[in-house]
This record gives structure tokens, sequence and C-alpha cells, in this order.
């Protein structure tokens, strides 16, 4: 029976060479032949010679049609499933951003476990194309990053459509274990159960981990505890070649330390260890203004350089150059019973800074949390008349955004265009920087907050993919617009990105060494730069871990083959500055 079954196999197998090596065979030829070895294959429990003839006939298949007949036919055996309808396609055509032209992808697959997403990838490396495939977390990238054009596939890694593993938290080893598609929101409720939280946020929790270890991830709370890249023991990662590796300090560690901040470009993130301490239950939640932006950096840079017990657990701030009320969807500080209005408090050159802090503390410390922020504000250079505080439970801080985005979406200002732009400016040049954007480059008005603080970069591992100015203490300052067809001229799309190439060409005339977070450059010769003397290890490790550029093709970094097969439909385009 055995022999039988693979003499049947084998007359299959001659069909598909022949198959492959005539271009008059129609590709339906193929399909066939793949159907009959593949029931073959069913039929009997001796699979070493049919399995082997099959997975040939497969790899054949591949190599002769590609990647889209492969797909439509089930080939790639997954415990999720592959989808090809046009609402899920369109529905991972875009992103947060919306600055580039929706391009559907191919496909989309729902994975149930990292060997799914690998067996993918290796399709994807055997091919003749090598089709782009890229990971898809909440679609919160601004421009495209998780595109693959219409070759590629989209690995949708969120719990939407299929079941993942859930969060597994190890209360005595005060760890976490993720999903790489897992949102920090469900990571926080998961460990509060266990009164624990992870140590470092960002301040959207509606984000997936694998897409902020990407980047880096960070908040208020980086000063002290570092990025969330810092506090990451163990990573599952699926490499460009379609093979699962566990890596940690200890294991593998050149891929663990590249794909923490390496945006994608070395394996997708499946599962992720997160380091874990006691959440604290309250927090205090205080803002206070400032004229003098000397003023305003002094305090913000002495409060970062505290790391005792004594101190303040986050330290944000933003720039107010509007007049009027100060509020806006991220960081409202003044309450609605209690407006404040600008020209009340004396600002030089109408702009003025706000310090934004808190103080974490269980409910049985209440009666001493007023004493040490008294104590700690008393060191602090702030406009006496413009303190403003509030006190909320810790889930209430940390998810403080969404809430915002809830009320946005309300009134369809959630929904628009973001050309977003955020940098890491040094510190020895954030003056030049204020005078020359904040008092020059954006005038008085503004379409979004503008975040402005100070980070330590001793916090961040050196040995991570991810790019910062070479000073011991650098500033993030994200301008976070939202563009409106329908609003003033300086709201709409094109004035906005206009001002980010203005904002871009005067530091680099200014020679302020600034360097791009959540990075978006047009030209290989762009991300030379952006790594300056880490160019050539980062290419190595592409070489190493993604050989046939299939992954992450939507930041642009690495030509993918396929992308001069299938270029971008004419009335794609992207937002550049």
């Amino acid at each position: 029976m055995t022999e039988r079954i693979c003499a049947c196999c084998s007359e299959n197998l001659q069909s598909v060479i022949w198959a492959y090596v005539s271009s008059r065979t129609p590709k339906d030829l193929l399909y066939i032949v793949l159907r009959d070895a593949y029931l073959d294959f069913l039929m009997t429990r001796e699979m070493t010679s049919s399995f082997l003839l099959v997975t040939f006939a497969i790899c054949t298949l591949i190599i002769a049609v590609g990647p889209s007949e492969l797909l439509r036919i089930g080939a790639i055996d997954v415990d999720g499933h592959f989808t090809f309808k046009p609402s899920d396609l369109a529905s991972v055509s875009s992103d947060f951003g919306m600055l580039k032209s929706p391009e559907e992808p191919l496909a989309v697959l729902h994975p149930s476990s990292a060997e799914d997403v690998a067996r993918l990838i290796r399709t994807a490396y055997g091919s003749a194309t090598a089709f782009p495939v890229s990971a898809r977390g909440h679609g919160h990238s601004i421009n495209g990053q998780a595109s693959t054009g219409r070759n590629g596939v989209v690995v949708e890694m969120s719990h939407r459509n299929i079941r993942t593993p859930e969060p597994l938290v190890e209360p005595e080893e005060m760890y976490v274990d993720v999903w790489g598609g897992e949102l920090w929101v469900d990571v926080l409720k998961k460990t509060l159960e266990h009164g624990l939280a992870p140590k470092s946020w960002t301040d959207y929790l509606y984000l997936s981990v694998g897409g902020t270890l990407s980047n880096a991830g960070i908040s208020g709370q980086a000063f002290h505890h570092g990025p969330q890249i810092s506090n990451v023991l163990e990573l599952d990662v699926v490499t460009g070649r379609g093979e699962v590796m566990r890596c940690s300090e200890e294991e593998n560690t050149r891929l663990f330390h590249g794909v923490l901040g390496g945006l994608g470009q070395f394996g997708i993130i499946t599962r992720a260890r997160i380091s874990l301490e006691p959440a604290p239950q309250r927090v205090r939640w205080i803002r206070v203004l400032y004229s003098s932006f000397e003023v305003f950096t002094e305090d913000q840079e002495y409060l970062i350089s505290m790391h005792g017990q004594s101190k303040f657990d986050y330290v944000e701030g933003f720039v107010i150059v509007d007049e009027g009320l100060v509020n806006n969807w991220r960081s409202s500080f003044f309450s609605p019973r209690n407006p404040v209005k600008i020209s009340s408090v004396s600002s030089n050159g109408s702009v003025l800074y706000c310090l934004e802090i808190t103080k974490n503390y269980h409910e049985s410390e209440s009666d001493t949390v007023d004493l040490e922020v008294e104590i700690l504000m008393k060191e602090l250079n702030f406009i006496p008349t413009s303190v403003f505080t509030t006190d909320l439970q810790y889930v209430d801080f940390l998810d403080r955004v969404h809430k915002a985005e809830l009320k946005l979406r309300s009134k369809n200002l959630w929904e628009v265009p973001h050309p977003w732009l955020n940098l890491f400016v040094p510190k020895s040049r954030i003056s030049d920087f204020d005078k020359g954007v904040f008092k020059g480059i954006l005038g008085n008005k503004t379409s979004g907050p503008i975040l402005i603080y100070p980070m330590n970069k001793d916090k961040w591992d050196e040995r991570s993919s991810a790019v910062t100015p070479d000073e011991e203490v650098f500033y993030l300052v994200a301008l976070l617009r939202s563009a409106l067809s329908d609003g003033e001229e300086t709201q709409k799309l094109e004035y906005l990105k206009d001002q980010n190439r203005r904002i871009l060409e005067f530091c680099e005339q200014a020679k302020i060494n600034v360097k791009q977070y959540l990075p978006h450059h047009a030209t290989q010769e762009e991300w030379v730069d952006h790594y300056g003397d880490r160019w050539d290890q980062f290419r190595s490790m592409k070489a190493e871990f993604d050989p046939r550029h299939i992954l992450a093709t939507g930041q642009k970094i690495f030509q993918n083959p396929s992308l001069a097969l299938f270029p971008p439909s004419p009335s794609s385009s992207s937002a550049s500055w």
C-alpha cells in the first residue's frame, strides 16, 4: 500500500516538475497536481516519503507562481487564518497618521502563535520575490511604517479576530510574559490583579507591546526607569529567515539588543517578558507654569537628577504658544471649573511652559503625601499663582489620554491626519531650539499639544538599536498636531507638513544634531545619517537576520526586491519632511 501511494506521489511529483519547467502550462495544472499530491499524503500514516514529496511540490509551487496564488489556496498551514476580504484588507491599509494613501496588501494573517508567523515568513523567504511581511499592532504608526505594498502580507498581531496567548504574570519573579500584539492597557489590567505594574510607560496605553518595543516606548517615567526597551528581560522573535529565536542578556544577545528599538528590521516580536514593580494606588498630579524657558528647563533638569525615594515619579512638560484658554486633547491642566487665561500670567514673547509632575502613593500614605509634595515643590521656581493639583487613581492617570480620545471621536476629530514630528534634542542646544522654533517658526498658533521633557542617557542601553543624541541629557520635543481640512489655514495638512520641514531645515542650518524619534526618512542616505557610526552594525544585523529584506519594508530603510516588480500605485503618496 505504501509503495503504491509513494509511486503515485512520484508520478505527481514528475507532473509538478514538468509544469514548473514548461512556460506554456496553465497555473491551474499546478494547483491540481498539488491537490492530488496532498490528498495522497493524507491517505497514509507512512509519512516520510510522501511528506518529502509534498514539501518539494509546495516549494516548487512557491517558486513558480509566487505568493498571491499560493496564499489563496491556503497552502500555508497555520493555526490562525488568512483573510482576503476587502474590508479586512482595507482595515490594515491605513494608520493613525493618515499621511499615506491607503494601499491594500495581498492578504492579512491573523496568527495564533509564533509558529504561524514563522511559517509565513519562511514561505516569503523561500519565494522567488521574497514578498514583504510586516507586523501591525494597533495601527498607531504615522507614515505607513506597517504597510507592505500590494504584494505583501500584514500580520495582524492584535486579539481582534483570533485567540492569542494571554498575559502570564509571575508575581514572585516580578515579571509578565505577554504576546507581542497585546495592548499595554490590557497588560496593566492583568498585572494590577496581582498588585503589580510595568515600570515604564507610554502616554497612550492603546499601543501594542511589540510596536513600542520596536521603537523605544517613552513617557514621564523614562528619566528614572529608562524607556520601555530598558525594562525587557526576554523576547521571542521571528527573524526574516522564519526562525523562532528566544533571546535575552544571556541568550542570542546580539538579536535581543538589536530588536529593541530596531524598527522591526530584524524580527517580529511575538513574546516579551516585562519587568514589574509594586503598583501604587493613587497619583498626585500637579501642573505649574513658567514664563522663562531657562528657568523651566533648569527645574526639569533638576527633577530628573533626583533618583532616591524623595522625588517625583513622572516629569513631563509642554509648550503653550496659543493665546486664550490653556486646553488641549492630551493634557488639559486647567479644570473647566477653574479656567485661567494665559493673558492673566506675565509672559515674555507670549510663550509659556507647563511643568507636569506626579507623586505616586498608597492610600495608607495619604497623610504624608502632602508634606512630601510641599518639600519637593519648594525647590522649584514656577509662577506661584499658576499651580493646579488633582488627585486620582493610578490607573486613571495612566489611561488619561484614552478619555480624551473618546471625546475627540465623538466629535469626529480623531480620525484625521496627524503630521507628528518627534525629535530628540541635545541639552546643549535646547535653548536655541526654543528661540528658533517655539518663539519663531510656530508663531502663536498650533494644532495640538507640544510636549517637551528631558531624559537621562544613562538609562538607555547603548546596545539597543534606538538612536539618541550624544549627550548625557537630551530632550524629547513632540509636536503632536492634528490637521483639519475645514479649519483655519494654520490647521491645514500642507501647512503643518511645511512647518515640519522648516523645523528640520532650521535644525540642520543651526547645526543642532537632533535625532528623530519614531523616525521617518525618505532615502537610505538619510537613514545612514540617522544611524551615524552605528549604520555599519545596523546593516550587518539586517544581513544576518533578514538577508532578503522581507520585514518592515514600510520603514523604507532597505529595498525589498518585490517592490520593483510591484511598485506603489500611482495615487500612493507619503508625507516627506
